[in-house]
């Protein structure tokens, strides 16, 4: 048998407590729900960055924004970055990449993304840099290695893409393969300005599940959410005919397979969009892997972040982690050898303000920068306190404990802590500054 194969389930914007492993009572993801049964399931898995383009190539390079330099939106990853896709071509994997891509050069109007920044994706390449902006719902096109259209009409995206990536299996010559698709769904159509579920699935959610931390805020959750949970029950519906076509190829049992998000949504609660904030609802994401090494029936209770997967992977494929790489390899937490494991999670965040947060297994400790521009600066040397959550007393995190007196000793902990992180991740030492303190 060849090395094991690897598939990467992406999708974008997906809040974690819309698959039923983790609690939904909508019933939307049963073929999610089989895979968590079945594999591994990380209960506090975290993005490393709120928004999309940085939080993609956290997941392939296993650094935070400020080393790869994909911080904010509209930033290309260099073509020398070393991804899964390049460190595995060299392994003798055939690389593809399907979807959403988001790290090439921005371009107007959208086109072809330039080969040399395709992230080692060498073998098969079908992808759009901004897919929400050359498709919608219902039509729209790809690009395929020689930059022509793929062109789709009157299917829905969700359902194109996981025909291509059934098209890709059937097709295979040659193992082991590597093999990404990356969903736009459940993410809004921008365009629109609304999120857009196939035909008839909003009708199915009209009366849906309002999460807790949504309730008491208005947003646009009331009017969202049926449209929102539709779109996530058609992708699981697409992830089973995707993961039956491995069992008709014979190939399942040898191929590791990752499901898992970008970042949440906050459905307009917490600031004026969707993403961008420190809060659970947008850091939090769905992280199920199933295949060699995985199938363990187990839930995974430690933190692990979007930084943290190229070296887990790797691990399990049996392959040395690059030093360069920032994350740590969660495969001891899968073979339950947790001695010394920190649950402490960094989470950098641009475009809405230059911040940065902590999240331990307690709390949410996030420092904003003063003057710092969200678009034009990648960090900065001097923070504010801006909000602290007690997770434990208030998992919604509705009530903001910055700048209480009586929680002055748990901030200056977590500020110390927090430091490290930065530092960690290769920025200069902060200074962060105490909230104004309240009596």
């Amino acid at each position: 048998m060849s090395a094991p194969n690897l598939l990467i389930l992406f999708t974008d914007q997906q809040r974690w407590d819309t698959v039923g492993a983790y609690g939904s009572p909508m019933g939307l993801t049963p073929n999610l729900d089989a895979m968590a049964r079945r594999g591994t399931r990380f209960d506090h898995a975290f993005t490393s960055q709120p928004v999309c383009a940085p939080a993609r190539a956290c997941l392939l390079t296993g650094q935070h924004g400020t080393a790869h330099g994909v911080w904010r939106n509209g930033r290309s990853l260099s073509p020398a970055a070393t991804t899964l896709a390049t460190i595995l071509k060299t392994h003798g994997y055939t690389t593809g990449y399907i979807g959403k891509w988001h790290l090439g050069p921005d371009r107007e109007p959208p086109g072809p993304v330039p080969m040399p920044y395709r992230g080692g994706f060498a073998d098969l390449w079908e992808a759009a840099n901004v897919l929400e902006f050359t498709s919608e719902p219902y039509q729209g096109n790809l690009y395929d290695a020689d930059g022509r259209e793929i062109r789709f009409s009157g299917t829905y995206r969700v359902d194109f893409l996981a025909e291509r990536v059934n098209r890709f299996l059937r097709t295979l010559r040659r193992e082991p393969f590597f093999l990404m698709v990356s969903w736009l769904e459940p993410h809004h159509q921008n365009d629109w300005n609304r999120f857009v579920a196939p035909h008839g699935y909003a009708e199915k959610y009209a009366n849906p599940y309002v999460p807790p931390d949504l309730r008491p805020f208005p947003g646009d959750w009331q009017k969202e959410l049926p449209d929102y949970y539709g779109t996530v029950a058609r992708l699981d519906e697409c992830i089973g005919r995707i993961l039956d076509t491995l069992a008709e190829q014979g190939i399942a049992q040898n191929t590791i397979v990752v499901f898992l998000s970008d970042h949440g949504c906050h459905f307009r609660t917490r600031n004026s969009e969707y993403k961008r904030s420190a809060h659970e609802s947008c850091i939090r994401i769905p992280l199920i892997v199933q295949g060699p090494g995985f199938d363990r029936s187990q839930v995974v209770p430690e933190s692990v972040s979007l930084v943290d997967m190229a070296p887990t992977l790797l691990d399990a494929l049996g392959l040395p982690i690059p030093g360069a790489m920032q994350g740590r390899s969660a495969m001891p937490l899968v073979e339950r050898r947790v001695g010394g494991w920190s649950n402490d999670v960094l989470v950098q965040i641009s475009e809405s303000m230059v911040a940065r947060a902590l999240r331990t297994e307690r709390w949410k400790y996030c420092v904003v920068s003063p003057e710092g521009d969200g678009w034009r600066d990648s960090t900065t040397t001097l923070y504010t306190e801006y909000q602290l959550y007690d997770l434990f007393a208030d998992p919604h995190e509705l009530v903001n404990l910055a700048g209480r007196r009586e929680y002055r000793n748990v901030s200056a902990e977590l500020r110390e802590r927090l430091r490290a992180l930065i530092v960690a991740a290769g920025e200069p030492e902060p200074d962060i500054r105490e909230a104004r303190l309240y009596p």
